[in-house]
């Protein structure tokens, strides 16, 4: 984790004898973690332009970590994904793996969570809040209320199952906490 300084990353691609420039690296960002997650080597060469200031944890620090918090977030979620009505029938062990692939996402009462007419590439799951669905019925009119939801109510499967436009507006009745998996996880 870089704290002061940039870092060149280079790699040598096979057939090539000389390195090719990546990218740099700035304070704030970090490198190495791809070794460290899959026990691979190293895939490129970082090389300080300038003096700096870069903060280490060894393998077993950092897999603790991440382990720790991906179990964290598997018990958060595997309790409300059992409440989900539509995946009652699914096990523990496929809910454990869905509450991996699991994103955070917070709306703001009032906030439009998806939009009529869009394409649709995620399914949400409401975690905390209400909101309420909106549907343009009459051409040329304001779309008209036609649902409400409620924590552990879901929406957005209909895009994805048949591949189509969004059906309806959502948007959050309340301060909105739902958590959502996008087209390739869910199928």
């Amino acid at each position: 984790m870089i704290e002061q300084g940039k870092y060149k990353c280079t790699k040598v691609f096979p057939g090539n004898t000389e390195p090719t420039y990546l990218k740099t690296y700035e304070p704030g960002e970090a490198f190495g973690e791809l070794a460290l997650l899959y026990n691979a080597p190293r895939a490129a060469t970082i090389q300080a332009d300038e003096p700096g200031l870069l903060y280490v944890l060894d393998r077993n620090t950092f897999n603790h970590i991440v382990k720790d918090a991906a179990a964290k977030k598997r018990e958060r979620y595997e309790d409300f994904l059992s409440k989900v009505k539509i995946l009652k029938t699914m096990d523990a062990y496929e809910r454990s793996k869905l509450a991996d692939a699991l994103k955070n996402l917070h709306y703001k009462a009032g906030e439009t969570v998806i939009h009529e007419g869009d394409s649709g590439d995620d399914f949400f799951f409401i975690e905390k809040g209400e909101a309420i669905a909106t549907k343009t019925i009459e051409a040329g009119k304001a779309p008209i209320e036609v649902m409400q939801y409620v924590s552990g109510d879901y929406f957005g499967e209909r895009a994805l199952i048949n591949n189509a436009p969004r059906a309806a507006n959502v948007i959050a009745k309340t301060d909105l906490d739902v958590v959502t998996i996008d087209r390739h996880s869910f199928k």
